[in-house]
């Protein structure tokens, strides 16, 4: 076998791999469609597979027509934008000056830093110091607490690095100081960078649910997620007093489980392709110095 057959196996053989994941991921997701817009009759019968049977949409309607639902929706989209905004700002604020060799103590600072990524102080603790600072059923428990990952620093900081510095000494020369290089000259030129983290911060919150669990009582502050969570333990508590005979209370159940993850899932899905262009970009040039 020649060495340029052996590539086109190489080749050959990843493409198999990812697209069989790729099937993996997709077919629960198309499962959960069909499922949100099949009748009852066949959901009962268990014909649903990957196409809907029975086409309908009176889950959706369902859904959309709850008012409380729509309001959760909004607020976890705001939530989301004002969480990704304030850990941007301080993701940035921490790797910048990490980046200059001046910095008295740098390596300490990152080696403390770095080390939190290994150690916590554990849930009990965690729920403690939030109880303890009064922001328990407040806004700021979803965000505060998880305000910067330390790993999304340490990618956006080798991505600064990679920066040449003689455009941070340009500006420098002309009288910049050291926030208006971050603000015009290093922020700009790291949108790749910035873009992805900004998902990765942004997901994550948006698919979080177990710190309002813990530090959330007030329905009106319940983020998506929770409210989805409540929605399946509910509908499961509902199966089991009704009993494995009684299939109407059965099906309710389950169509509207699969619109409430569709329900929450599609914004996100929204959102993703307009990051995408900078998603490999960001993360190969983050991780990578150049």
């Amino acid at each position: 076998m020649s060495k340029k057959q052996k590539v086109n196996f190489v080749d050959a053989f990843i493409i198999f791999i990812v697209t069989g994941v790729a099937i993996t991921c997709l077919v629960p997701f198309l499962y959960m469609i069909a499922l949100s817009l099949s009748s009852n009759n066949a959901i009962i019968s268990q014909k649903v597979s990957l196409w809907p049977v029975g086409f309908t949409l009176e889950t959706y309607k369902t859904i959309l027509s709850d008012m409380e639902m729509i309001y959760t929706l909004g607020y976890t989209i705001v939530l989301t934008i004002l969480y990704t905004a304030i850990c941007m700002f301080l993701t940035a604020c921490a790797a910048y000056p990490l980046t200059k060799k001046r910095l008295k103590g740098r390596n300490s600072i990152l080696t403390m830093m770095v080390f939190t990524m290994y150690f916590s102080g554990g849930l009990i603790p965690s729920y403690i110091l939030v109880k303890n600072l009064e922001l328990t059923n407040t806004v700021w428990s979803l965000i505060l607490p998880g305000a910067m990952s330390v790993f999304n620093m340490i990618i956006l900081k080798t991505f600064f690095s990679s920066l040449p510095e003689s455009l941070e000494e340009s500006a420098a020369i002309d009288g910049c100081n050291e926030l208006g290089i971050l603000v015009r000259i290093v922020l700009p030129l790291s949108l790749p960078s910035i873009a992805t983290l900004s998902l990765f911060y942004a997901v994550d919150r948006w698919n979080g649910f177990q710190d309002a669990l813990f530090y959330i009582t007030d329905k009106n502050l319940y983020p998506m997620q929770l409210k989805l969570y409540q929605i399946i333990t509910a509908n499961q508590q509902l199966d089991t007093q009704q009993g494995e005979g009684s299939f109407g209370a059965y099906i309710v159940p389950e169509s509207l489980k699969a619109a409430s993850v569709m329900f929450a899932t599609i914004p996100i899905l929204v959102a993703y392709p307009k990051l995408q262009k900078y998603f490999v970009d960001g993360v190969m040039t983050g991780a990578i110095k150049g």
